[in-house]
């Protein structure tokens, strides 16, 4: 699949509702032209959870990252089935309100005989909890992106069977009633339709309604871990790229001391930040145990881990179900990646040749490059100063370059 001749190559993509779908797009299309012999569209192995499975099972069937940035702001012209629309990830769950509201009535007589047997209980909480069954189990349905994917992975050009894949495909799910981790593409549960298995990947509870097959219901794997790399280096991958949306932010650095002389900090955002920080908290602590374990489980086998700086407010702060700034939040995590790989190519180069690739400098030294065709507007001292911060990236670059190439004393 990949150049490397002796090197399986992977992508393990998480979660992050719309934003860290739009977020993986826009980092991968930075990789994608920044890494010399790679094709993020050619890899052997994909594993994807929640958002992440949409992308990697495009991406299995060989639709570049490019096209994928111009798939989430629908302006595919040579296949429209591509094109991303809001009402594919919320159509009300309808059927499933009409479902639970047929339980009212059951519970209702449940709950007024046992307050009539036991008098002295009465509570909000007890009284919520006796109609528990009537809460529907989500918001939205996802029966459409299950159409959508189908329609689009239609064959000759592509598949919606893992089976006829010529790489391979692992989404990542919940298996509910037991809370065990479920596999979708590995054998045994490469039956199910890949269109079938995204949906169950993407169904965040609350979110969304679980997801019914084969009789057992399944929900968003990240309900067990984050990114699950683990799945694509038992399956054998040498060199594993790895892509994580949803980080906590911590607006203590020096950069946003200026923005918080006049605020309290995350609290004065109230509930929405703070339990966006909590969640975020517990994804990337399960995050960083995990890749931790891998070094001991998997010694042999190098991941490069593309996320949000933990100084990243752009990301933490804006709105995650929001189609509406899709070409920012891409370009964002497009520039990011950029940076990124720029900061750590010495360390980066050499982990890429042990797998026969590497950092293409001058792409990444490109100040003209972006990823849309509309520029990010700046005011003229931020072009100033991004010019200046690239002109040193690239002299930092050079001479790091023209260290490692100087003979061993």
């Amino acid at each position: 699949m990949t150049t490397a001749a002796t090197s399986s190559v992977g992508l393990a993509c998480a979660g992050g509702v719309v934003e860290g779908a739009i977020y993986e797009v826009g980092a991968l299309c930075a990789l994608d032209e920044a890494i010399d012999g790679l094709s993020l569209h050619e890899l052997d192995t994909y594993v994807g959870v929640s958002s992440g499975a949409l992308i990697s099972s495009l991406l299995a069937n060989g639709v570049p990252a490019r096209t994928l940035s111009q798939a989430i702001v629908s302006e595919v012209d040579e296949d429209p089935r591509l094109n991303v629309k809001p009402e594919v990830m919320f159509s009300p769950a309808l059927r499933e309100y009409a479902q639970r509201l047929l339980r009212f009535p059951g519970a209702l007589w449940r709950t007024l005989r046992y307050f009539a047997t036991h008098p002295t209980d009465l509570s909000v909480v007890g009284l919520l909890s006796t109609f528990g069954s009537v809460v529907p189990t989500g918001l939205f349905e996802n029966e459409p992106l299950h159409h959508f994917l189908a329609q689009a992975l239609t064959p000759p050009e592509r598949t919606n069977d893992f089976r006829e894949l010529r790489t391979k495909l692992r989404i990542v799910t919940m298996h509910l009633d037991s809370s065990e981790i479920a596999v979708f593409g590995e054998p045994g549960r490469d039956h199910v339709p890949i269109s079938k298995a995204v949906q169950a990947s993407t169904a965040l509870p609350g979110l969304y309604c679980p997801v019914e097959i084969d009789g057992e219901y399944y929900i968003d794997g990240v309900a067990r871990r984050t990114v699950h790399a683990s799945v694509a280096l038992d399956e054998g991958a040498d060199l594993l790229f790895c892509i994580n949306p949803i980080v906590p932010v911590n607006i203590q650095l020096k950069e946003h001391a200026n923005r918080l002389l006049n605020e309290h900090g995350l609290v004065d955002h109230g509930l929405p930040a703070v339990l966006s920080q909590t969640f975020r908290a517990i994804v990337d602590s399960r995050k960083t145990t995990g890749f931790k374990k891998y070094a001991h489980t998997h010694p042999d086998a190098d991941l490069v881990l593309i996320e949000p700086e933990y100084d990243d407010t752009r990301m933490f702060f804006s709105n995650i179900f929001s189609f509406r700034n899709r070409h920012e939040v891409c370009e964002h995590a497009y520039q990011a990646t950029r940076r990124y790989l720029r900061n750590q190519a010495p360390a980066l180069q050499k982990k890429l040749q042990r797998h026969g690739l590497r950092l293409r400098l001058d792409v990444l030294t490109d100040t003209r490059r972006t990823l849309f065709s509309e520029p990010v507007s700046r005011s003229t001292a931020q072009s100033v100063m991004h010019e200046t911060n690239q002109v040193l990236d690239r002299l930092d670059l050079v001479l790091e370059q023209l260290r490692m190439q100087q003979p061993a004393s």
